[in-house]
């Protein structure tokens, strides 16, 4: 693959072509470098991006919070409407303690998934955020 001109090495073996950096995609590092110095030195843009990541969480938190109060508020609500459904019997046991016992794991194993997520999701775009 050499040119026929060309002389070989005295050592007789052909000298390997020069290395080519290869770039795939055009490096955007000043501005990413810039925005972590700013939330690692804490200042005035930094610190407003960190706020806004802790209450985007508060938010989220609230709102779940908020949720599973309706719900379990709910329950008895249900019982004051319908006051026939508290002599309904399920299995031997009442409804009543059958609501109070077993709604509200469901609720909270759902609340609590729906909430890692959702959090997850909050410090991801914070993430893609600074790295920007």
């Amino acid at each position: 693959m050499t040119s026929p001109d060309a002389v070989p090495p005295p050592s007789g073996r052909a000298t390997p072509p020069p290395r080519e950096r290869v770039v795939l995609a055009t490096r955007r590092g000043a501005r990413m470098v810039r925005t972590r110095v700013e939330v690692q030195e804490q200042t005035e843009v930094g610190d407003a991006m960190i706020r806004g990541l802790v209450r985007a969480q508060l938010s989220l938190a609230l709102r779940v919070a908020l949720a599973v109060l309706l719900l379990f508020a709910a329950i008895p609500l249900v019982l004051v409407v319908f006051p026939g459904a508290g002599e309904v019997a399920v299995l031997g046991i009442r409804l009543p303690w059958l609501l109070a016992v077993c709604l509200p794991v469901p609720i909270l194993l759902a609340a609590g998934w729906f909430y890692i997520r959702a959090a997850e999701r909050n410090e991801q775009d914070f993430t893609d955020l600074v790295d920007d």
